[in-house]
């Protein structure tokens, strides 16, 4: 008989993220925690690791007129920090809304994308086993001078957070810094907060104050080491660029591990919610924005750019496409260098291969589009769609006038300007006829010479 450890209970879970900065350093008029992360804004990042944990309740604490903030939380809760006062104070704005919460209430800020749920998870355990009433994230930094420092007893237990504006030339010397994650029992929370004074450099509340308050009451207060990774910050948009070039990292590796090869990963630019099937493979210098969904066996060529669009299995991509927004390649199609397709279903086995615009249209399976190809959906005020049948051969610099429809089977001679409906099976020629005037050219330029 072997023994098996007993599975940890966890008690209720409450989060509190902290958003009020205004981030001026980021010399923008968008909020700090809306600038985005792998084309999401980063306080997402956050509510996503958050969530991962299942937690009761989630509240954001913004300032005054951060609707758009409130708005990339939806559907969790928010409270308002009325004056930058502190981050204990900004906890503080919080109680309402955890009212008669009971159980473990985790701090964090909106500035930290790079979160996982496994470093929130590593907090709850080391609370849960040093049967603390509070824990504190740590790491170690590359450069500790802007950090808070963690301040450790002889007995090894966390005595207290010292800011670094507040740093004595002794505890400078420390390299443990906080790591701005905290995790509380709620009783233990709110009493220590009601403690907090001001009475440092800057005249705030620090919630890191906090553990000083614990120690002297007698209460267990531990820590634990995350990646300095996980707890980045950002504060300039140098630290944006850093984050988010950890975040690509993070996400190549994740598909490349689930059966996609990336010829030239490095180039490659992911969004956070991109989808990829098995056996992708994805040229150099690809960027994939946002609801990008690709399945098994697709091939995406150098430079290809996609934004909210399903590619279905085995089809061709690029080089050189845009795929716009609600687009749909069916199975097996081919989309060829220097075309954009935009509002457009491509059916299974079509082919788009050269210098064409597509726009708010369906194309049926194996069609062909020749090159130089345009619907002209746009009339100055309404957009207008185009349908092209099934196996229809569409000549090269054959302009669409929507709206129209092309009958299955239907060929355009190429060069044509179709502004009438083709039945199916029929020949459309839309373009004047050619004339030969023998002699004229030499004449002309005869005449030209004369002139001069």
């Amino acid at each position: 008989m072997t023994d098996k450890a007993t599975p940890m209970t966890y008690p209720p879970l409450a989060c509190v993220i902290l958003a009020a900065g205004q981030g001026t350093r980021m010399k923008s008029s968008l909020p700090k925690v809306l600038h985005p992360v792998a084309s999401f804004p980063m306080i997402r990042h956050v509510v996503k690791a958050c969530e991962a944990l299942a937690p009761q309740k989630v509240v954001v604490v913004v300032a005054p007129d951060m609707d758009a903030v409130q708005a990339a939380v939806t559907p969790h809760a928010c409270a308002i920090q009325s004056q930058p006062l502190g981050t204990g104070d900004a906890v503080k704005a919080a109680r309402e809304a955890l009212t008669g919460f009971e159980g473990h209430v985790l701090v964090l800020f909106g500035d930290t994308p790079l979160i996982t749920p496994a470093s929130l998870m590593a907090l709850r355990e080391r609370l849960m086993q040093d049967k603390a009433a509070l824990a504190v994230a740590g790491f170690v930094p590359a450069d500790p001078a802007p950090y808070g420092r963690l301040v450790m007893g002889t007995n090894g237990k966390l005595q207290a957070i010292v800011e670094a504006a507040d740093a004595t030339p002794e505890q400078k010397a420390i390299t443990l810094c906080n790591g701005g994650i905290m995790l509380f029992e709620a009783t233990a929370l709110w009493a220590l907060l009601d403690q907090i004074g001001n009475d440092n450099a800057k005249g705030e509340y620090y919630l890191t104050d906090a553990i000083a308050l614990a120690n002297k009451q007698g209460l267990a207060v531990t820590t634990t080491t995350l990646d300095a990774d996980d707890v980045r910050g950002v504060n300039t948009r140098v630290q944006l660029a850093e984050v988010d070039a950890v975040m690509q990292n993070r996400l190549r590796t994740a598909h490349m591990l689930s059966g996609v090869t990336m010829i030239d990963p490095a180039t490659v630019t992911l969004a956070a919610d991109t989808v990829m099937g098995q056996d992708v493979s994805i040229g150099p210098n690809v960027v994939f924005a946002t609801g990008v969904v690709i399945e098994d066996n697709v091939e995406i060529r150098a430079f290809s750019h996609l934004d909210q669009v399903t590619v279905k299995k085995g089809a061709i991509i690029g080089p050189f496409v845009r795929l716009r927004p609600n687009s749909v390649i069916g199975e097996a199609a081919h989309i060829g260098n220097f075309v954009e397709i935009k509002n457009t279903k491509i059916a299974k086995g079509a082919k788009v291969n050269h210098l064409s615009y597509i726009g708010d249209a369906s194309v049926g399976e194996k069609t062909n589009i020749g090159a130089g190809t345009i619907t002209c959906n746009y009339d100055g005020f309404t957009k207008a769609h185009t349908e092209i049948g099934a196996g229809a051969f569409i000549g090269s610099n054959t302009a669409l006038v929507a709206p129209v429809t092309i009958g299955d089977g239907a060929i355009i001679a190429a060069g044509s300007t179709i502004t009438q409906d083709i039945p199916p099976d029929a020949l459309a020629i839309a373009r004047e006829r050619q004339t030969n005037t023998e002699g004229w050219a030499g004449r002309f330029r005869a005449l030209q010479k004369t002139k001069t």
